[in-house]
């Protein structure tokens, strides 16, 4: 599926400069951590799971070395670990047991600690895939939390299809996932069977009375078609995955806008917007990973690459393509990290540059790696995290510099890969 992209230059000399900053946990977290889950020593977004995803990928390539890793790793694993129903992809056993599996495939180390993450992941999966299916025997709709790809059963997917993709586990999500898309019996509305009641934040908000339908990579219905999608590209499919796959890009492709040239999909759509047909163009979503054309179209383009369908593709590939060339969009993100900056945008662009039919968005890539690098020399932020600060962004210039990102993809998290 993937081709080889070749390193950018320069893009491994900011990523070594930027790591060497984050080499010390007591440094970089002289109070340690606040009391929010989100940097929590076991969250892969904003703790110290996700620092030591970096140091791993880059001790693993030969460009870091194992004592720093082991250290964040260590860091990382402090605490009490949650297997509860807050755990997921990026909190918790699961969040662990990806970061420990990198890191044990590469090493032959941590198996017994990986062991005992992947059955409590394991426990955590199966409540959740009962929990929905069980919402949907009552045929109500869902809650994002349900399938999405922080919170839900879309990010325990890509695990369990990264870790171990003959497992029954990983055929249950995936049937999961696609009996999600199956339409709700005696829903007469037209809205599709994941759209959710609540606001894009999960909660009943007046500003979107009858709740919302979510696009995006992170929290929307693109992660459920990455993941599904790549199930069948690795050749672990179940009943009615590609039919689930079709269903979401035929309500997808209602929505997409702009021209052949610059194809673009919406973040989320409200009734009202459902019930108009029409979303303001005004409203394009900034093109990050998260809502924008880094996560949908990588969606796309995996979909078109499972289901046969090189149209598919090829308005993938024009929508990322467009954005690359197109100062004003480069220029709506303002920040530079994985979820809402560049560097989102610089790895899906990196992915689908490796399956592209063309080179043309590999010639562009250098050019993104060097306005990400500006964006980190210029930044004042000292913010550390793998999502939203400079962790994800020294890992994405890691990866460019490299030309690759091996087994275990370190980015599966984000259903890039």
């Amino acid at each position: 599926m993937t081709t080889t992209v070749p390193g950018i230059s320069g893009a491994l000399d900011t990523a070594d400069e930027i790591a060497a900053t984050l080499a010390s946990p007591s440094a970089v977290l002289p109070e340690g951590y606040r009391g929010d889950g989100r940097h929590w020593p076991q969250s892969l977004a904003g703790g110290a799971a996700g620092i030591a995803l970096l140091h791993v990928e880059r001790a693993r390539s030969g460009h870091g070395d194992w004592a720093t890793a082991r250290a964040w790793l260590a860091e990382a694993a402090s605490g009490s670990i949650s297997a509860a129903s807050n755990a997921r992809l990026f909190f918790g056993a699961p969040a662990l047991a990806f970061v420990f599996r990198v890191a044990a495939e590469s090493t032959g180390h941590y198996r017994g600690t990986l062991a005992a993450l992947d059955d409590a992941t394991l426990s955590v999966t199966r409540a959740a895939i009962a929990a929905a299916h069980a919402r949907m025997d009552r045929r109500e709709r869902p809650e994002l939390g349900e399938f999405d790809l922080i919170r839900g059963l879309a990010g325990l997917g890509a695990y369990h299809l990264a870790a171990h993709p003959g497992h029954e586990v990983t055929r249950a999500v995936l049937a999961c996932l696609a009996r999600l898309t199956e339409p709700l019996p005696g829903a007469g509305d037209g809205l599709p069977a994941w759209w959710t009641s609540a606001s894009p934040s999960g909660k009943p908000s007046p500003d979107f009375p009858g709740g919302h339908g979510n696009f995006g990579m992170s929290h929307g219905i693109s992660a459920v078609l990455a993941v599904l999608s790549l199930s069948i590209l690795r050749g672990v499919t179940v009943p009615g995955a590609a039919d689930a796959a079709g269903r979401i890009c035929a309500w997808t492709d209602q929505w997409r806008d702009g021209d052949q040239g610059d194809p673009w999909w919406p973040g989320i759509i409200t009734v009202r917007q459902a019930q108009a047909r029409h979303v303001d163009p005004a409203l394009r979503p900034r093109p990050s990973w998260c809502y924008g054309a880094a996560g949908t179209a990588r969606a796309q383009q995996l979909a078109g690459l499972a289901l046969g369908d090189p149209d598919r593709c090829a308005v993938a590939e024009a929508a990322i393509l467009a954005v690359l060339r197109d100062p004003a969009e480069l220029g709506r993100l303002t920040e530079l990290g994985l979820c809402h900056g560049t560097a989102g945008l610089l790895q899906a662009a990196w992915r689908m540059a490796a399956d592209a039919s063309s080179r043309e968005i590999e010639a562009e890539l250098p050019g993104l790696a060097a306005r990400l690098a500006t964006q980190l020399a210029q930044w004042e932020d000292n913010n550390p995290e793998l999502l939203d600060g400079t962790a994800g962004a020294a890992l994405v210039l890691h990866t460019a510099g490299t030309g690759g990102a091996p087994e275990p993809h370190w980015d599966a998290f984000l259903a890039l890969a």
